[in-house]
């Protein structure tokens, strides 16, 4: 008998249809002779629902109370799983996050997890019950509910993996696996077998939507397997392991891209050793996350900045930003909003050379225009303008020989 977790994503849960067809499917791993913990997202766009709630009461809902009000999302969705399995003869148990508890860091709507118990859990599936766990919500240390934001349930459930020491991390959602890249975008794009956790980690940080980087970035620090499946299918989905060294590694494993970018650039500064941290130290105080990033010196001895944030922070960053060189002779803050991400990723690259001189000719002969780029042994990534997005994944996608593949041989 082998002990799973398996997390069901909104989508697998959106409705009471929906939530008997997840119990079924539970009930089957169980039947394998599989010992089973589930995590569970809101229902659908319930979360979406909740926020828009709060708004409509008050347009900057207090965190602590905005936090409590987001995790009865997830109450909703435990209880009638429980209620479901139950009703199939699958003796279940539903359990909030502060219940166990999750113990997290005391950041409301970006709480980091610290900490999870396990003993509720451990004597429930000793007694062949199934506990149905609230994802994306935890406590902190003074007992207020805290959320864990984007990709909270992912991580959620790779947390209560690690902790149940789990053989592997079942994320179940509306996709087969992780493909090559956004198979609505690109038809031609394949499934990929296995992966390896730093490959996923660099796709889902440049923007793939199957995972979220924290939930990977967890699973690497622990050596956690996770499989991506999908809820209603059979196949096998895309295994995301440690990289196994004897195998060869294809050159490019998949075209990652994010269209949720903003970029700031900071014109006019004087050159001092202090400058880059006046301007982004605002940032680190209001926990806004900063993506790619450019220093340049200007023939008129002046420092030129520029980087992205995630679009929903845009506005406040652009507050912080003229704050913070509000007091700087010559300095100009410009902002644009209709920018995107889009990266080359694979492991085969840290043994190859010309894959950057490749994706630049493949965007220049299409006249797609670099802003910035950012890289990593396994990445290359630039910022281009958001209407010529389709266009450039379609055509690297091609160029990098990913539209007819039958099976990405040699990965991990």
């Amino acid at each position: 008998m082998s002990r799973l977790v398996q997390k069901f994503g909104g989508t697998s849960v959106g409705s009471p249809q929906l939530i008997r067809q997840v119990a079924e499917r539970i009930a089957r791993t169980c039947a394998a002779r599989h010992e089973v913990a589930v995590v569970v997202s809101a229902m659908g766009d319930s979360t979406d629902r909740l926020i828009d709630l709060a708004r409509q009461v008050v347009q900057r809902p207090m965190p602590r109370e905005l936090d409590a009000l987001l995790a009865t999302g997830e109450q909703v969705s435990t209880s009638l799983l429980a209620m479901a399995l139950n009703a199939l003869g699958v003796e279940a148990k539903s359990f909030s996050g502060w219940q166990l508890p999750i113990q997290t860091s005391a950041v409301h709507g970006r709480a980091r997890i610290e900490a999870v118990a396990t003993t509720g859990l451990r004597s429930a599936m000793a007694q062949g019950i199934v506990p149905v766990v609230a994802g994306f919500q935890g406590v902190d240390t003074a007992g207020n509910v805290t959320t864990i934001g984007r990709g909270g349930s992912d991580t959620s459930a790779v947390a209560l993996a690690v902790a149940l020491e789990a053989s592997e991390c079942q994320i179940l959602t509306d996709v087969d696996g992780v493909f090559t890249t956004d198979p609505r975008l690109v038809p031609g794009a394949r499934l990929i077998p296995k992966l390896s956790f730093e490959e996923m980690l660099e796709l889902a940080g440049q923007g793939s939507r199957v995972l979220h980087a924290r939930s990977v970035e967890f699973a690497t620090k622990y050596n956690m397997p996770i499989r991506v499946a999908s809820t209603h299918g059979f196949g096998d989905g895309t295994l995301i392991s440690r990289e196994e060294a004897n195998m060869e590694a294809p050159l490019v494993s998949g075209i990652a891209f994010n269209r949720d970018e903003a970029q700031l650039t900071v014109t006019g500064l004087p050159i001092a050793r202090d400058i880059v941290h006046r301007v982004l130290q605002p940032f680190a105080a209001a926990h806004i996350e900063i993506d790619m990033i450019a220093l340049t010196q200007a023939r008129n001895a002046t420092t030129e900045i520029s980087f992205t944030v995630d679009r929903e922070h845009y506005a406040v960053a652009l507050e912080l930003v003229r704050a913070a060189v509000s007091g700087v002779p010559g300095a100009a803050v410009e902002g644009d909003a209709r920018v995107a991400k889009i990266a080359v990723v694979g492991v085969g690259m840290r043994s190859h050379a010309g894959v950057a001189a490749k994706m630049f000719e493949t965007l220049s002969n299409i006249d797609v225009p670099v802003r910035l780029i950012s890289t990593s042994e396994i990445k290359i990534a630039a910022l281009v303008p958001e209407k010529t997005l389709e266009l450039a994944v379609k055509e690297l996608h091609a160029a990098f020989g990913l539209d007819g593949l039958k099976e990405v041989s040699g990965t991990r």
